[in-house]
């Protein structure tokens, strides 16, 4: 018997979840466990590099009553490499405008692009916060870069324990892709 896919969450209930899972009494605070980027790569239902052309607060939800707001960065999109079944391109992400709901800060209208993880809300919009893979594209290594497009798809059941930094022998142990599994070991530098 065929199952049909679970349904993408709303913003509204995305934000109100991240709400209650904000410690009471802490204030501002955002934490997440860590996790191999492949482990990220497997959990999320979008994969693109972007470059962010501006931002803007919106809205949470359409609701007046709702306080909530967002900030919506529009993006130029300059490849995806996983979401294709869900959208086509992608030109705004959200990201919860309070940073105590995990929202995330991105350079605008600078030569900087990221790669960026995230999910594809019920009503289409794609959606960010902190405990995605989120990352400045000049800081991948190129194993990581190659990994993209050939090897972190191929394993989403790899565990690597917390901290994610396993030896360099641990890609047979593990399953998950690092620098070990192509023979090659990243340079190590002293200060």
């Amino acid at each position: 018997m065929r199952r049909n896919p679970p349904a993408a969450p709303s913003l509204a209930l995305v934000l109100r979840l991240l709400a209650l899972l904000r410690p009471s009494g802490l204030g501002e605070a955002c934490s997440c466990a860590p996790a191999h980027p492949q482990l990220h790569i497997c959990r999320s239902a979008l994969v693109i590099r972007a470059k962010i052309s501006s931002e803007k607060v919106v809205p949470a939800t359409a609701d007046p009553a709702d306080t909530q707001k967002m900030i919506r960065y529009e993006i130029k999109q300059i490849k995806m490499f996983k979401g294709f079944e869900k959208v086509k391109d992608v030109q705004y992400i959200y990201t919860p405008f309070d940073s105590s709901l995990c929202g995330v800060k991105l350079e605008v209208n600078s030569h900087r692009q990221y790669l960026l993880t995230g999910q594809v809300l019920s009503d289409g919009k794609v959606f960010i916060h902190l405990c995605n893979y989120i990352e400045p594209w000049e800081d991948l290594s190129l194993v990581q870069r190659e990994s993209l497009n050939h090897h972190y798809h191929t394993n989403c059941g790899c565990h690597y324990p917390v901290p994610f930094r396993p030896p360099m022998s641990a890609c047979g142990q593990t399953g998950c892709w690092n620098e070990s599994c192509m023979g090659t070991r990243p340079s190590i530098t002293s200060a």
